[in-house]
């Protein structure tokens, strides 16, 4: 009995000492926290997609803990979260114009043919690499779903070879932007209501060999504008989006109709994606009712055997 209690006795003292130790170690090599960082990073979205050009939100919180970044900077979470930010920092948030993505290109197969059939890797920068080109137009989407991998909103599909964003579902993060090898999409303001939708620089009688939803470069739209908006650059027109009224009258005036407004702009398809969403529950739920017939069925066939209900021959 006396050696249980000088045990015990002997175990609680050196319990005591290892426990001041690590409290005393835990003060003396303590890491300061700066609870601004904590507070910020509570109110970044967290979807990690670097478009503000740190690794992630974590990082973004730290920089605006510092002042190194402005409260402003986070694409995704625009003004509301800028002025949530600006708040817990003491500044002011300032202008936050929120932006989407746009696919330069209109040449999905209704307007340009095919080349053949391609078999490889399903991605866009890999059928680039080797030198391939899917369609006609040597300009034009390769749709091979690179963009729609890497957005985190699911506001890209591929509708007839081409890319289409959902404008409603787009939080601007430029993910895809960074994806596409070609160059073919652009973050423009929300507000913006006019953009050239093709990319082709070549000449206008090339053009229409190979697409004939393609900028001619005809400069209609620039004899249209009365706001000096719109220029026409390599046989390609662009606008200026500081400078349009978004008036719509050089998209009116465009022969190919690849200058397109908020009214023709595409806008994803919600209907099919929503669709695939109910066919992958459909999926999920069947796979969990055969996981749990499997497993019944692996239980009664052991409970048989532990019984003796099942002879071999």
């Amino acid at each position: 009995m006396e050696f249980i209690l000088i045990t015990t006795a002997v175990i609680t003292v050196i319990g005591l000492i290892v426990g001041a130790g690590l409290v005393f170690m835990g003060k003396k090599f303590a890491v300061e926290v700066d609870e601004r960082e904590a507070a910020v990073r509570e109110v970044l979205p967290g979807n990690n997609c670097g478009a503000c050009g740190y690794a992630g939100c974590d990082a973004m919180a730290a920089a605006i803990a510092k002042g190194e970044a402005p409260v402003n900077g986070c694409p995704v979470g625009g003004a509301p979260v800028a002025r949530k930010l600006g708040t817990i920092m003491g500044t002011e948030a300032g202008a936050v114009e929120r932006k989407i993505a746009f696919i330069r290109c209109k040449g999905s197969c209704e307007y340009t043919q095919n080349q053949g059939r391609y078999v490889g890797i399903h991605d866009c920068a890999s059928a680039v690499r080797a030198g391939l080109a899917l369609t006609e137009c040597d300009y034009g989407c390769v749709g091979l779903e690179s963009c729609v991998k890497v957005c985190p909103e699911g506001a890209i599909s591929v509708r007839n070879g081409v890319a289409v964003v959902d404008r409603s579902r787009c939080v601007g993060c430029g993910l895809c932007v960074k994806s596409c090898p070609k160059g073919l999409i652009e973050l423009v303001p929300e507000r913006n209501q006019v953009a050239v939708q093709c990319s082709n620089r070549d000449k206008g009688p090339q053009v229409k060999k190979v697409c004939s939803a393609g900028c001619i470069g005809c400069s209609l739209c620039v004899r249209q504008c009365e706001h000096d908006a719109i220029s026409v650059t390599d046989n390609l027109a662009h606008v200026n989006y500081e400078t349009c009224v978004q008036c719509g009258k050089c998209a009116e005036k465009c022969p190919s109709k690849v200058l397109v407004t908020a009214a023709t702009m595409p806008t994803g398809r919600m209907a099919d994606r929503q669709k695939g969403d109910k066919m992958d529950k459909k999926t999920v739920v069947w796979k969990l009712v055969c996981a749990v017939i499997i497993v019944a069925a692996v239980v009664l066939l052991l409970s048989g055997v532990l019984n003796g209900d099942v002879i071999y021959q």
